[in-house]
């Protein structure tokens, strides 16, 4: 469990306080506006209004007691960038801010940002890859050239096994597991049959996926 400080709780701020309390993680939720503080509180550790801009008041939540502190400002880049270098010279332990622009994203870690998140950009790009092909029922970038992918099993390797299709060693993939509605079975061997109606878990590099399924 980890002690979070998330800063701006607009609707992408809101969401992760949402998602951390579920994860078990003690949230502390700050914004300037009281209607966004209190929409949040049934569902953090505890809540407080007031300016992130402002050295006093950051300096009063006592920000190296947190194990992450999270700028999630998304209308306010001036703000999110003092907040940003302000979190870091008291002594945060590890910063994530929000950009909304590449040339944000450039400077928000270059004054005290740990990592950057881009949630339009990273929306954007999964949802181009998502729907670029039928094949393709849900994807994770890993780096920029490995991915994750869950896929539908092409038709015509129904009935085929692993070993007999060995997309190991022919296009250095590997297959995590099959996936049959919202059950998992990531247990592999090389006599497993592929299925109609399931989808597969591959990992592998970007160019290797694309020529093996076309993408």
């Amino acid at each position: 469990m980890k002690s979070v400080l998330v800063i701006g709780l607009g609707r992408f701020g809101r969401h992760i306080c949402m998602d951390l309390t579920q994860l078990k993680h003690e949230v502390m939720a700050v914004d300037k506006n009281e209607d966004c503080v209190n929409a949040v509180l049934p569902f953090v550790t505890s809540g407080i209004i007031g300016d992130s801009t402002r050295e006093e008041f950051l300096r009063s939540l006592g920000i190296s007691n947190y194990d992450l502190c999270i700028v999630a400002i998304g209308d306010d880049f001036q703000s999110s960038l003092e907040t940003t270098c302000l979190l870091k010279e008291l002594g945060a332990k590890e910063v994530v801010s929000r950009a909304s622009r590449d040339v944000h994203a450039k400077f928000l870690l270059r004054n005290g940002a740990d990592h950057v998140v881009y949630p339009e950009k990273q929306l954007a790009d999964w949802t181009a890859i998502r729907y670029s092909s039928d094949m393709i029922s849900d994807y994770f970038e890993l780096n920029e050239d490995y991915s994750l992918f869950e896929l539908k099993i092409p038709d015509a390797w129904v009935g085929m096994s692993i070993g007999k299709l060995d997309i190991r060693k022919k296009y250095k993939i590997n297959i995590l597991g099959f996936k049959h509605g919202n059950e998992f079975n990531l247990e592999t061997t090389p006599d497993m049959v592929f299925k109609s109606g399931e989808t597969m878990l591959v990992v592998g590099r970007n160019q290797d996926i694309q020529k093996c399924f076309h993408l």
